[in-house]
């Protein structure tokens, strides 16, 4: 399956890792006009701009992901693929465990798998882009071994290859949330909601409710009315844990078109704390995407993740 290097960014909403790379941007600085905060956030004094660095330099998202790796689980995968009429024309539903070995190797199984239309083709590989990044991204039929949580400096590092590449494009979309992206072709900074050429275009609120039986800020991002299709986050939504600011929840919401491209991304992760420790369980994509020259790829993607 060959694709543009740059064609898998659109593809998922969705991988893992985290932000201690901010790409030179002055948060102490960024001057937000159009922001909510409800009673008691404005009770406790409040702080937006260290806030909003808090969200730029968050680890906890990425840690969670990584020690995904380090422990056994099992999932259960829901994969659908959707004409452009929204009918479903190849779906792949499979029961997935990850085992760590006593060398202390992940490898994957899967089980119970159903398949429908041309979701492989006849090599048994997948017809589909998202649905091979996701494999690559949380499975491996082999084992994977010195594999660790460590999150310092992991984003800044770039494998060989294109699929590599891709990821590594991918990451900084989805853990750098409203930061500078490289390589995205056509997009400029848009991405960048608190550049000083973005940040104007979008309403910022914070408020505070209770999630899963902690107290959590909720941050969240929407346009503006009037730059409603011309930015590329539609909703980027954040629960933080109070005590320690802890992501346990996001949704993501990006669109964007030009002449060589289109993507509409949705995603919601959910993350739960396991033995004091936050893991991803809760896994939900739809994309619909299309890159100049290929046919488009209309996916929705579940995973549902235990320990």
């Amino acid at each position: 399956m060959k694709m543009n290097w740059w064609g898998i960014v659109f593809l998922l909403l969705m991988t893992l890792l985290c932000s201690d790379v901010v790409d030179g941007q002055q948060y102490d600085t960024v001057n937000i006009k159009h922001i909510s905060l409800d009673s008691f956030v404005v009770k406790r004094g409040f702080s937006m701009n260290a806030f909003i660095k808090r969200v730029q330099n968050d680890t906890s998202f990425y840690k969670a992901f990584r020690s995904l790796h380090l422990v056994p689980f099992t999932a259960v995968n829901d994969f659908k693929v959707y004409d452009k009429h929204g009918k479903v024309v190849a779906s792949m539903h499979a029961n997935a465990v990850q085992k760590i070995t006593a060398k202390k190797c992940r490898v994957s199984s899967f089980a119970d798998k159903i398949v429908t239309g041309d979701f492989y083709d006849r090599h048994n590989n997948f017809n589909y882009y998202t649905a091979a990044l996701f494999y690559d991204l949380f499975y491996s039929d082999v084992p994977v071994c010195n594999q660790n949580d460590i999150v310092a400096g992991a984003l800044n590092v770039k494998g060989k290859g294109r699929m590599e590449q891709n990821k590594y494009e991918l990451k900084q979309l989805i853990f750098n949330p409203g930061s500078k992206v490289q390589g995205i072709p056509f997009m400029g900074d848009k991405a960048s909601v608190f550049d000083a050429d973005e940040v104007d275009k979008y309403i910022f609120k914070v408020t505070t409710e209770q999630y899963e039986g902690e107290d959590v800020y909720v941050f969240s991002i929407v346009p503006k009315p009037e730059y409603m299709h011309k930015v590329v986050y539609n909703e980027l939504k954040t629960w933080f844990r109070q005590r320690d600011y802890s992501i346990m929840a996001r949704d993501y919401s990006l669109s964007y078109n030009t002449l060589f491209y289109d993507f509409d991304l949705h995603m919601k992760v959910r993350m739960a704390l396991i033995n004091n420790k936050l893991y991803p369980t809760h896994i939900d994509y739809k994309g619909n995407w299309h890159i100049a020259t290929k046919n488009r790829e209309q996916m929705s993607v579940v995973m549902d993740i235990q320990y």
